[in-house]
């Protein structure tokens, strides 16, 4: 066993440079939510070039709309599409899926980048562009992770199956075509941005529209209006008073500041129509943060519940109470139990590829964990390269040692989850 390992590692330090090329050519695919078909089939050529058997799932909305799970995320509900990867196997060893999602988000005002969000340029152990942390990288060290055991003669007992997925970012319509459809297996990694920290658990997160009325009338008499602005400000305070006071009631285990586990948060902000016109609407949308073992439903009763009892306070909006709406994202929560052999496969897989001690820690953004773990019914992690605080940010980047750490880590997990020998 000391052998294998040492023969992946010193075969993923030998392929360094085309991991580096690889990771280059897929962000400077720019793969925007609707637009992930070219990045897609960069993809599929490579899992091709790999030996495994592909094939493209076409997203259809009409197949999903009825499950409990589906955020319509506005976007096309027919033209998208995830590619899979089947590296399959004939012996009797446990099955794994690893899982990455190409689309990204919006680059922000391209000035605040130092070079173009698409360059990809490597620059002090780093690669920089939108998607590299967040997670072109570590999907590709999962498809790298199969290739290098290939490359040393490796035969896993257990079929692996890659998915590259589409949607994560706006709702997970990718992973969640997949389930419905019946791919499975017995366990999942995903290989989210997590500085190589094990993330079990996941917050959930739900996107949310509040429609704050007021009265218009002159600003020059503004005494006889009602400015909705100013009631949204009545509210946005007490929001921040209850994200607080729901903090201070649960008890969470294994994530980095107890204060900071379901964030609430408001996104945008459109009020008035005229500078000179006491605004009669205010329209802010936001995001409603989840805790592990919260439902969703019990999540939105408390932010509704909470939003009347202010409203009940105030004379105006007694009367014309604020419009709520869920809509877009609906992230559960999910998790998966920390005795699972899949995370004990993990820790022994970072402690022999790196001899670091492994850290186990909740993320408080919603990710497609929930989707394996409430609806899949399958035990799933996050882990993988690039730091959280990186993603959706100007100026982007993942550590290439990191990267490589992955790879090793993740060829070893195999190695140990699904068994099997060299040829």
């Amino acid at each position: 066993m000391v052998d294998l390992q040492q023969q992946i590692a010193s075969k993923v330090e030998a392929s360094r440079n085309d991991i580096i090329t690889f990771i280059q050519t897929l962000i400077k695919s720019p793969s925007l939510a609707n637009d992930e078909g070219p990045v897609q089939a960069i993809i599929q050529n490579k899992l091709n070039s790999v030996g495994l058997d592909t094939e493209k799932i076409v997203i259809r909305f009409v197949e999903l709309k009825d499950h409990p799970a589906f955020s319509d995320d506005g976007f096309s509900p027919d033209t998208r599409v995830n590619v899979l990867g089947h590296w399959k196997n004939k012996g009797d060893g446990k099955s794994l899926i690893l899982n990455g999602h190409v689309d990204v988000v919006p680059t922000g005002l391209e000035t605040s980048w130092t070079e173009s969000p698409w360059s990809g340029l490597v620059k002090d152990g780093k690669i920089y562009g939108r998607g590299s942390c967040d997670m072109k990288a570590g999907l590709a060290s999962g498809i790298f992770a199969i290739q290098t055991l290939q490359d040393i003669g490796f035969k896993p007992n257990g079929d692996i199956m890659v998915q590259s997925v589409i949607g994560e970012e706006s709702g997970g319509c990718g992973t969640l075509t997949n389930i419905v459809k019946g791919y499975s297996a017995d366990a999942a990694v995903i290989l989210e941005p997590t500085s190589l920290k094990i993330c079990p658990i996941q917050s959930g997160a739900l996107t949310f529209r509040l429609t704050v009325p007021g009265r218009a009338t002159h600003a020059a008499t503004r005494w006889d209006g009602v400015s909705a602005i100013e009631k949204f400000n009545l509210i946005h305070q007490s929001i921040l008073k209850f994200e607080k006071e729901r903090h201070n009631s649960f008890n969470t285990d294994y994530f980095e500041s107890k204060d900071r586990v379901a964030p609430i948060n408001i996104g945008t902000i459109k009020g008035g129509q005229w500078h000179s016109t006491v605004p009669e609407s205010v329209v802010a949308e936001g995001r409603f943060g989840v805790f592990p073992n919260e439902t969703a439903r019990k999540a939105r009763n408390a932010f509704e519940k909470h939003i009347h009892s202010i409203s009940n306070n105030d004379p105006w909006l007694k009367e014309n109470p604020p419009v709520i709406e869920w809509f877009e994202g609906q992230f559960e929560s999910g998790q998966t139990n920390l005795d699972e052999p899949m995370i004990n496969s993990l820790i022994h897989a970072i402690v022999r590829s790196t001899g670091d001690a492994p850290i186990i820690e909740g993320v408080t953004y919603g990710s497609d964990l929930r989707l394996f773990t409430n609806h899949a019914h399958i035990p799933a992690v996050l882990f993988g390269p690039g730091d959280l605080h990186l993603a959706h940010a100007a100026n982007e980047y993942v550590e290439i040692d990191e990267v490589l750490k992955t790879i090793k880590i993740i060829a070893n997990m195999i190695v140990d989850w699904c068994g099997g020998t060299v040829d």
